[in-house]
């Protein structure tokens, strides 16, 4: 058997083991809104005692929680807030939500790309060319538009040629707006009784507004350089 499809049953192997321990022990149950209140003064004597430890940890577990997509991400955010203040806090979860993001984009692409590349490459052809050009601000604006799906787009851009440090970058950047709204609102998480009410509409239209900014001024700027081309021509 070839050693690129040992290591890709590997990983699968690893992925299956890891979800399933997590459904299996309800670890979810400790990411959960009301665990993390009831909690909250116990995590904040352990950091305060063990500042490093805590943030390490922390963070290796917001790592797995957005690497393997499972839930409660949004919760452990809220929880750097109230632990960690809206500076560190978003510092700490913007890198780990982002590396997480890569590393799932990561096994994504070495899984899952040569297979779909091979099945479906002729109908894919105008994706990547697409991708290519303009392919970082297609991301940004996913990215800063928080209706879609965290775990999609990982997975949609593993698909792609996109260069896993463009996707880095650009994910961080495009991240951190929605990061620092829950950072801040973790500051309040006493006071929080659901996930929904922190997302109002008019903060999810806001988001909307912004995400469309890049790419509507990308194509903005390409017309104007076009017909400035046609003029001096």
């Amino acid at each position: 058997m070839h050693k690129k499809t040992i290591k890709k049953i590997a990983i699968v192997i690893v992925i299956i083991g890891l979800v399933a321990a997590f459904k299996i022990f309800n670890l979810g149950d400790y990411l959960s809104l009301s665990y993390i209140k009831e909690s909250q003064m116990k995590f904040e004597t352990l950091y305060n005692e063990n500042k490093v430890p805590v943030i390490a940890g922390f963070m290796v577990i917001y790592i797995l929680v957005t690497s393997l997509s499972l839930p409660g991400a949004a919760v452990m955010t809220l929880a750097a807030g109230a632990l960690f203040g809206i500076l560190t806090g978003t510092i700490i979860v913007s890198f780990a939500s982002t590396i997480g993001a890569t590393i799932a984009c990561f096994v994504a692409r070495f899984i899952l790309r040569d297979w779909i590349q091979g099945k479906f490459g002729d109908k894919l052809k105008t994706v990547n060319e697409g991708i290519e050009k303009e392919g970082a601000f297609y991301l940004l604006t996913l990215r800063l538009i928080p209706i879609f799906p965290f775990w999609l787009i990982n997975l949609v851009m593993g698909l792609t040629k996109m260069p896993l440090k463009t996707f880095f970058v650009v994910s961080q950047i495009g991240m951190l707006a929605g990061t620092i709204v829950y950072v801040n609102a973790g500051k309040e998480l006493a006071k929080i009784e659901s996930l929904s009410g922190i997302l109002s509409p008019t903060l999810i239209f806001s988001f909307v507004l912004l995400g469309l900014f890049p790419l509507v001024t990308k194509k903005l700027l390409g017309l104007y350089k076009k017909r400035k081309g046609l003029a001096t021509s």
